[in-house]
């Protein structure tokens, strides 16, 4: 058995290290300097009770990005310091970030414990290489992760960090082995056990779907299918739970092999970046070559977020989650029993609203950042969430999950095609959708990205729709100035949040211009970038009328684009004449 002994590092403050909805996510060269993750993770263990620390099971593992490898190494050296008992990972260093939260919620190991936080170390969707992105973020014991009080206690730790605490001499564990290495230091036994990535997260999804009913959809000759993981960590559980458990062919999975900088792409489920799938959906510029696939699914880098195509039809997510709350006790046996509510972010649109008046459920609107849902789940107050960022999820765990949302899709259309495997023609994911709209209504919606803003013009643009808000008068004479055939605002705010669990309160989420005929424009900075500032605007147009829920979406959007543009002097303050993304 290896001995280690401890060192205490002297080290200084790095500026910035304040980590946002989803942790601490900056340039790949910024991490590999001396001291800045060693510097974050103690400032971790610090914002942690000792009690806490001393004798857990820690867990840590991420989405194979770049540098994931080292920084393992450096992780498990500093739990060993800190007094950490044991530290699990999955093989390769891959866990998605749902599988994490799954880990530390539902696995139990060997000696009977239980893990009580994790290191999941991940940009999301953001690119991975060398020069591109990395990320760390720190879950509790929920599983979810950490709230805001830890957060805030985290950076405070960073900007008067002296000193480090780590086992130097401890030796790189080879991560690629499932299987237990044992070392001791001046605290007693500490273990490093690698565990097979995909076991329990397989284990978990089974309890919740009916895979058999799947399997029957899947093997419809009528039913064709496709999965792409953009060289994400999905691709570790695509060949897992599509090909082995539910009889899919090989040949439905697309870019399922993780790679380190993502095959050099942007592993970001949607209609830009997810190029190959939204060709072979029928949704590209030229036809497709062959007849699409009924089904197409994508998620990101770390598997947490998801996007759902049909046959040259693409599902918006806030869509996505609407649907999959009207048809969930029916169609996912987890759910049977009914939902317990329902909750949305609030730049998502009210498509989910709409479904929870109409099943008569609790529903909530909270800031962006899953721990908000978290909050509600671990009350009981909250089944089903999503935000409009492709991230959809239930409370069988503390994040949004990519692959659940596609197994959620899968269980719907089996559901709604089960007497129907043997007739000329199956439910279409664009049917389902047509008829969801044609029974609660269409809200036309879409975003607009302007990413790596100057963040100082970023800054001046809020403030300014933030002082237009003081008088709606002149709000609306530069919205008739601009489009005659748009309504008028009727209330506009500064998203505000209290929860309703644990009172805390939320400031400055967003800005918001609500319209009188339920139309909605929001603005928001985002907290998920690596560099710059992002500014997102959300638009949205809501339509009661069956007869007009067919429409082309930019055509329904058109003149709601046209006002947002004018109102934030989007051009003036950035210098951007286009988003950089639209979706």
């Amino acid at each position: 058995m290896v001995m280690f002994k401890v060192s205490r590092v002297t080290t200084s403050p790095f500026d910035g290290q304040k980590p946002g909805t989803s942790g601490l996510r900056k340039k790949v060269k910024v991490f590999k300097q001396q001291n800045y993750l060693h510097n974050f993770v103690q400032s971790t263990f610090n914002a942690l009770s000792q009690d806490k620390i001393r004798g857990m099971t820690l867990v840590v593992s991420g989405d194979g990005r770049y540098f994931s490898k080292d920084a393992i190494q450096i992780i498990i050296k500093m739990a060993a310091a800190n007094g950490v008992r044991s530290v699990w990972v999955g093989q390769n260093g891959l866990l998605s970030t749902p599988a994490v939260s799954g880990v530390v919620r539902e696995r139990v190991g060997k000696d009977g414990t239980k893990a009580s936080g994790a290191f999941i170390l991940t940009a999301s969707h953001n690119p991975g290489g060398p020069n591109e992105d990395f990320g760390i973020k720190y879950n509790m014991e929920n599983g979810g992760p950490a709230p805001e009080a830890i957060t805030d206690k985290i950076y405070e730790n960073t900007k008067s960090i002296k000193e480090y605490i780590i086992a130097e001499d401890l030796p790189d564990v080879d991560i690629s082995a499932i299987g237990i290495t044992n070392f001791t230091g001046p605290e007693g036994q500490f273990d490093v056990e690698v565990f097979d990535s995909a076991s329990d997260y397989v284990k978990l999804m089974k309890s919740i779907f009916d895979f058999q009913s799947i399997q029957k959809l899947l093997s419809s000759p009528k039913f064709t299918f496709c999965y792409d993981a953009l060289h994400g960590v999905g691709g570790a559980y695509a060949k897992r739970i599509f090909v082995e458990e539910l009889g899919a062919q090989e040949s439905s999975l697309l870019n399922c092999v993780p790679k380190e900088d993502f095959g050099g792409g942007h592993p970001d489920p949607n209609l830009t970046y997810a190029k190959e799938l939204v060709a072979c959906m029928g949704l590209g510029k030229s036809d497709a070559k062959n007849e699409p696939p009924e089904f197409g699914a994508a998620s990101d880098g770390d598997a947490d977020r998801n996007m759902i195509l049909g046959k040259r039809f693409f599902v918006t997510p806030s869509d996505s989650v609407a649907i999959i709350a009207a048809n969930a006790v029916d169609a996912i046996p987890y759910f049977s029993a009914g939902l317990k509510g329902v909750a949305r972010s609030m730049p998502t649109s009210a498509a989910l609203d709409v479904v929870a008046k109409h099943l008569n459920l609790k529903f909530f609107e909270v800031p962006t950042g899953w721990k908000f849902f978290g909050n509600l789940m671990d009350a009981g107050l909250c089944s089903i969430c999503g935000e409009e960022s492709f991230g959809t999820g239930s409370d069988h765990i503390r994040e949004k999950d990519g692959i659940w949302a596609v197994l959620a899709w899968l269980s719907i259309l089996a559901y709604k095609n089960k007497e129907n495997l043997g007739g000329a023609k199956l439910v279409t994911v664009e049917e389902i959708v047509r008829k969801h709209w044609a029974t609660y209504g269409r809200h036309y919606y879409t975003r607009y990205d302007y990413e790596n803003v100057d963040a100082g013009a970023a800054k001046e643009l809020m403030a300014y729709l933030v002082k237009l808000q003081s008088s709606l008068p002149e709000v609306n004479k530069i919205i008739k100035g601009t489009r005659s055939d748009v309504s008028n605002v009727a209330k506009a705010d500064e998203f505000e949040y209290k929860d309703p669990v644990d009172g805390s309160i939320s400031k400055h989420q967003g800005i918001r211009y609500m319209f009188e005929d339920g139309s909605r424009l929001v603005f928001r900075l985002s907290g998920t970038g690596s560099e710059g500032a992002t500014i997102r605007v959300y638009i949205e147009q809501y339509e009661k009328d069956s007869s007009k829920t067919g429409r082309d979406s930019q055509e329904a959007l058109g003149p709601l684009v046209e006002v947002a543009l004018k109102l934030s002097k989007m051009q003036e303050f950035t210098g951007r004449s286009a988003p950089t993304v639209i979706t």
